[in-house]
């Protein structure tokens, strides 16, 4: 299974889009994000947005990997991680239908 900053690098070396082609698109040093595609620094929603653009992603399908990533990395050391996994998305199914109120 691909992490999305192994996905991110395949699909830039398909393109045939340099990293620092990339780097300056998104406005950070490239050495960030040759970090990135190597997952040793995460990168931020604002740039997987970017990334979806000039990489021509699915916006929508490269936030579920950057999303699954977040969650997977955070609780994947824990004993109970799939039960907290079927728990979450009970959760989110209810707050998907009773909004939080501010």
């Amino acid at each position: 299974m691909e992490t999305v900053g192994q996905i991110i690098r395949a699909k830039r070396e398909t393109l045939r889009l340099l990293l620092r082609q990339v780097a300056a698109y998104l406005d950070i040093d490239q050495a960030v994000l040759s970090k990135i595609e190597r997952n040793e620094r995460k990168p931020s929603k604002e740039n997987i947005i970017r990334l979806a653009e000039i990489l021509k992603f699915d916006k929508d399908e490269l936030m579920i990997q950057f999303m699954s990533d977040k969650i997977a990395y955070e609780i994947a050391a824990e004993d109970c991680a799939e039960r907290v996994l079927k728990v979450a998305e009970k959760k989110v199914k209810y707050l998907k239908t009773h909004p939080i109120k501010n």
